[in-house]
């Protein structure tokens, strides 16, 4: 019997164990079987692995070695099967494509470029409030592609074979009831909006709260937050004159809401695609991204208070940034 990779699980498991017993319960085996099978696993090898005592299993020096050798490779062997079981999943014909998204006018662009591109392949989706739960779904094989955002200074993260592509970078306008007067200004300097209550999303690890905090604590002041809120909550809450807030810039225009720039654009918001390297959609993924860059080019113009603004800063294109193109290795 030629040593195998079994083997050297059944070593370590007894020396993390402390006996036998206790490995054999951990494996899934009868103690007596185990015991036999360290005899044959010591026989091959040539040298006793462990002492057995009353009080457990100690490994003898020789046992120490064969420790050591088995620790230094299993981390290798493990690592290998895990990407060759999600190699050969990704190689296989997919039927369905997940993809998650945070609250930005990307997904249904990403949905229709994948639906047309691959017709037969069923498409869901997932959304979530923080890019971070989604990328690491993605990185986890748990989905295929995400649409994410993140902000100046605070980049999300980098994951091992995901590819993070930025798509565009819009400035951050306020977000007022269309009775507020702030909302007769053609753009409202953030120290006046500093002025008034703010209802603003719960803290998560997208930062975005911090993020705000930080670029208005320059001007020395920083919000009042009185309502945390998300969604249609807290439209209504700024609708009702109780509260101003911040929105991307593609907001899509509501009765009793006005969205306007801030002076001075301090506050930017960067649209993210990911996927994985070695994905289904990676072959497509030239395809996909004109396609999505086309559909947000659209939103763009769709958006009335965006497209006034674009119209005077033709050529603004937001902070410089650090992302690429390139998988995280």
């Amino acid at each position: 019997m030629d040593l195998e990779v079994r083997h050297l699980r059944v070593v370590c498991a007894i020396a993390e164990a402390g006996s036998l017993t206790r490995a054999a319960a951990s494996l899934g085996m009868t103690q007596p079987g185990l015991s036999a099978q360290l005899r044959r696993i010591e026989a091959m090898l040539g040298g006793s692995l462990f002492d057995r005592r009353q009080a457990g299993a100690a490994a003898t020096p020789f046992g120490e070695l064969v420790l050591d050798r088995a620790r230094a490779v299993l981390p290798g062997i493990d690592g290998l099967l895990a990407d060759t079981a999600r190699a050969a999943r990704r190689m296989s014909a997919y039927d369905r494509v997940r993809i998650g998204s945070v609250g930005a006018p990307l997904l249904g662009h990403l949905v229709l470029a994948v639906k047309s591109l691959l017709p037969a392949v069923e498409v869901t989706t997932r959304c979530q409030y923080s890019p971070v739960t989604l990328l690491d779904e993605l990185a986890a094989d748990r989905l295929e592609a995400a649409v994410l955002g993140d902000h100046p200074d605070q980049e999300l993260p980098r994951r091992e074979g995901v590819v993070l592509q930025p798509i565009a970078t819009e400035p951050v306008f306020a977000l007022l009831s269309s009775a507020h007067p702030l909302a007769t200004r053609v753009e409202v300097p953030l120290a006046d909006l500093l002025e008034e209550d703010w209802a603003v999303p719960r803290p998560d690890s997208d930062r975005t709260r911090e993020y705000w905090s930080s670029v208005c604590a320059l001007t020395g002041r920083r919000p009042f937050t009185p309502y945390e809120a998300e969604g249609r909550q807290l439209i209504e809450l700024v609708r009702a004159g109780l509260a101003v807030s911040l929105c991307q810039a593609t907001f899509v225009d509501v009765p009793g809401i006005a969205v306007r720039p801030l002076a001075g654009n301090p506050l930017w918001y960067r649209h993210v695609l990911a996927w994985h390297h070695d994905g289904p959609l990676a072959p497509r993924a030239p395809d996909i991204l004109r396609r999505v860059a086309a559909g947000y080019r659209d939103t763009c113009a769709a958006a009335p208070a965006y497209a006034r603004w674009r119209a005077r800063h033709p050529h603004a294109t937001g902070p410089t940034s650090a992302g690429g193109v390139a998988p995280s290795r």
